[in-house]
């Protein structure tokens, strides 16, 4: 979702069309990532549209390092 909404604005719907996902748990993991301030919306309820928030694109480039890490198998965060 989130390299999705990197690239425009979607609602819940077209989100889980795109991704082929069910839409209950398109709603979920949007409102995770709200309540995480990594997205926003443009107004509540139905339709609303979702894009990143300016916190997380100032820090996009982490987010990027981390996932290219956990898409090429390396592990991210060392145990304590």
């Amino acid at each position: 979702m989130v390299k999705l909404l990197k690239d425009g604005m979607y609602n819940a719907n077209k989100i889980a069309e795109m991704l082929s996902l069910d839409y209950k748990t398109v709603q979920h993991h949007l409102k995770v990532l709200r309540e995480n301030n990594i997205i926003k919306s443009d107004s509540d309820g139905y339709g609303a549209a979702y894009r990143l928030t300016d916190y997380f694109m100032a820090n996009f480039t982490i987010f990027a390092e981390i996932w290219s890490k956990l898409e090429a198998g390396e592990k991210v965060f060392k145990p304590r």
